[in-house]
């Protein structure tokens, strides 16, 4: 037993507290290698995003990020850097994502047009949900779809991961619908638009109301004209604003139904939602420069970016084919969902 009245080992003392200095240089040098790899990845995938038109960097960096998983061993040096990029790179990068959004330039699209974005947003979050219940997918799988399907694609489905707490091989399948879908999306939507007759405004609200990435929404409305792009993009973010409220209320469903495996509740808001209402918010002002929001833009693809590769890297193909029939069909019937709303609600109130 250790005598309180004995003198105190300086030399002990002095090794505990150069240990305990060491934790965080030690934690950073481990980290190290598995973030500068998913930065390096999502600078190269933007870098082919710039030179291939409508190729978003986000679903090729968690596209590369699987058919490494899956093809070749990952080194365990990277683990620790990756695990960090697929979370705090996230949220950080969503965060960002609100300094795109102009309140001003939202609330200028009319009363009529932000009633279709947040029926087609709503609408297409519950029909996924009740429809994937009836399909026996579970809780977890339909919120992920829901969300990427209704709001903003790969981005919607990660933040709402860090909500819910899902397994890597369901974020992987939502993820992977979305770009599936999306895609097909981008030759079909403005098709749509031009066989019902609508003028190049319309159809850039029906393709912004309805296609599942910003990156998809302009590639399809870009296809049409500058009026349709203009249109589209501010359509696609007046949804991506719904991002907030959206994961807030699953978060505090989560949290009153303690549906949160492991027994930890998620927070009532999460402190990246806030951080994004509050971007989204100081964008509005107009005080922050233009060369500063380019440059925060650019930040933000290269954080998402490498935070989908690491996403893509924990993704298991044999995990992800289990219930690949009933999430593929889930995917096919949130996307008609959408469709459908976006249609009706652009025909009854078209932009002015």
């Amino acid at each position: 037993m250790h005598d309180p009245t004995s003198p105190v080992d300086e030399s002990a003392v002095s090794r505990t507290d150069e240990s305990t200095n060491r934790k965080p240089a030690a934690r950073l040098a481990s980290a190290l290698p598995g973030l500068l790899l998913g930065l390096l990845v999502g600078a190269l995938c933007m870098l082919a995003s710039h030179y291939a038109n409508g190729l978003s960097a986000l679903l090729l960096a968690i596209v590369l990020g699987a058919l490494w998983r899956n093809i070749a061993p990952i080194p365990q040096a990277f683990e620790a850097g990756t695990a960090i990029a697929g979370k705090q790179l996230l949220r950080l990068g969503i965060v960002l994502l609100g300094l795109q959004l102009s309140l001003h330039t939202i609330f200028g699209l009319g009363p009529g047009a932000l009633l279709v974005v947040a029926l087609s947003v709503g609408v297409t979050f519950l029909a996924t949900l009740w429809i994937g219940k009836k399909l026996g997918i579970d809780l977890q799988q339909r919120l992920l779809i829901a969300t990427g399907f209704s709001i903003c694609g790969a981005a919607a489905v990660a933040g709402t991961e860090n909500v819910i707490k899902a397994k890597q091989e369901q974020v992987a399948t939502a993820i992977g619908l979305v770009v599936l879908f999306g895609t097909l999306m981008i030759p079909l939507m403005p098709a749509v638009g031009l066989l019902l007759g609508m003028e190049e405004r319309s159809i850039g609200m029906l393709i912004g109301a309805s296609t599942h990435e910003v990156a998809q929404v302009v590639a399809a409305s870009g296809s049409v004209g500058a009026g349709a792009l203009a249109v589209a993009v501010t359509v696609k973010l007046a949804r991506v604003v719904l991002l907030a409220p959206i994961i807030a209320g699953v978060g505090l469903y989560m949290r009153r139904n303690q549906l949160v495996q492991g027994g930890k509740n998620p927070p009532l808001i999460p402190l990246f939602v806030l951080g994004f209402l509050a971007a989204a918010v100081l964008r509005t002002t107009g005080v922050l420069p233009e060369i500063l929001l380019s440059a925060a833009a650019s930040l933000q693809t290269l954080l998402l970016a490498a935070a989908m590769f690491a996403l893509g890297l924990g993704v298991h193909l044999r995990g992800m084919l289990k219930s690949g029939g009933r999430a593929l069909l889930l995917g096919l019937l949130a996307t008609l969902v959408i469709i459908a709303v976006s249609i009706g609600g652009t025909l009854l109130l078209p932009p002015a």
